[in-house]
């Protein structure tokens, strides 16, 4: 059964004064409890939980990390004997910009305490890199890294072998029916994502809200997601080894020399997508940039319905593109902070606020893209074709969260 989150689940929740003793947590005055967790009842301001990267002798990163998610209420979450997948990025193989292994470990570390059993996880890729499978996301996951000696957990591809894997979760969108959500994320019990806070060149930003809608999405999810249209064959590529013909359930395939899919029957599910051993099936990211948001936000509340989550950024090496591409350019920004939250859509807007206060980095696509000039918007300067606001402008018509928060700051 799925529940209504954020504002809706707010209406029907009981102030938290009472709960207190059952999560053994201080008291907050006029703070409801929601399966989002802690967010104020009289303004909808949610708390946010901030850091900075300065450490003195005898600290260290990861101890302020420890510190900040404690104090973020991590340990109010009943973990005792569940499934909590620690939704990550591993890095495409050759960029170096994503989150070192070691973040990761102080969430399983603090998991483990509560009695949970958590795992580390991502789902496939919908391009063709060296993450579209299981084998070869696991294998680039090892070599950037990350193994359960250094995170404390084992990895488990959320979609499967092929990214095939998923389960279809109704959500009464604007522009999504149906969620297609990994399926070992979906049945994990808790959701705590791990997010690398950077520019993205299709949404403005990445952070929390698109590391769980695009991220957990399986690869017909990220078709649906990414694209308008349908998939179409690449003919240099394609074997004719007509395995995307066993997989369409919908006759849209033929395979003589080659594979083409007749779009008159095609209904867009993507399947041949993950089918195909030689990456000859394939679709044009050709989604505008606000539907796009819009359907990310929708797939993030399709999954966090009724389901504990709790949310941790970092802002640092802030490149300009996403953690998926091959390499990763100079950081736009200097390090800024670590964070966390309940709330995934004030913990996005406080890391973009806290972006943009920060000076620019000489010779920087931002700085660049600038001339040197300081731009009101960093995320718009460097890439001029994205509209990142609109995630919040839906965000908040959705009920996902709150772009009002309040900073909490943790030594």
């Amino acid at each position: 059964m799925h529940y209504p989150t954020g504002d809706i689940l707010q209406k029907i929740c009981l102030k938290c004064d009472s709960l207190n003793a059952i999560f053994d947590m201080p008291a907050v005055p006029n703070l409801f409890y929601t399966e989002l967790g802690y967010m104020s009842g009289a303004i909808g301001m949610s708390k946010v939980y901030f850091t900075n990267m300065h450490t003195e002798m005898q600290d260290s990163l990861l101890a302020k990390l420890g510190r900040l998610i404690e104090a973020a209420g991590i340990g109010s979450i009943e973990m005792e004997g569940k499934y909590v997948a620690i939704k990550t990025h591993f890095g495409e193989l050759g960029n170096l910009a994503f989150l070192r292994p070691n973040y990761s470990k102080v969430i399983a570390d603090a998991v483990y305490k509560k009695g949970g059993i958590p795992f580390l996880t991502d789902c496939s890729t919908l391009y063709a890199g060296k993450r579209k499978n299981a084998v070869e996301h696991l294998n680039t996951a090892n070599l950037n890294g990350f193994n359960s000696v250094t995170t404390g957990c084992q990895i488990i591809i959320g979609d499967g072998l092929k990214g095939s894997n998923d389960v279809e979760i109704p959500i009464d969108g604007d522009y999504v029916k149906e969620a297609k959500i990994g399926r070992e994320i979906y049945d994990a019990d808790i959701l705590i994502t791990l997010n690398h806070f950077k520019c993205h060149e299709l949404t403005g930003f990445g952070g929390a809200i698109k590391n769980i809608g695009m991220g957990c999405a399986s690869k017909r999810g990220k078709m649906e997601l990414h694209t308008s249209g349908k998939p179409a064959v690449d003919q240099d590529l394609c074997r004719a080894c007509r395995k995307c013909l066993d997989a369409c359930a919908h006759s849209a395939i033929t395979v003589d020399e080659k594979a083409y899919i007749d779009h008159d029957f095609c209904v867009g599910c993507g399947r041949c997508i993950a089918t195909c051993p030689f990456d000859a099936i394939s679709v044009g990211m050709d989604e505008a940039a606000d539907i796009l948001c819009g359907k990310i936000v929708e797939y993030t509340a399709a999954l966090l319905a009724g389901r504990p989550n709790f949310h941790v950024s970092i802002i640092a090496d802030v490149s300009p593109f996403c953690d998926c591409h091959g390499e990763n350019d100079l950081p736009i920004i200097p390090n800024v902070g670590m964070l966390a939250s309940f709330d995934p859509v004030s913990l996005d807007k406080a890391c973009a606020d806290l972006s943009q206060k920060q000076p620019m980095i000489a010779g920087s696509r931002l700085h660049v893209n600038s001339n040197g000039k300081k731009p009101d918007d960093i995320f718009k300067c460097t890439h001029p074709d994205t509209n990142w606001q609109a995630t919040f402008t839906h965000a908040k018509k959705m009920g996902l969260g709150s772009p009002e928060y309040e900073l909490v700051e943790i030594k």
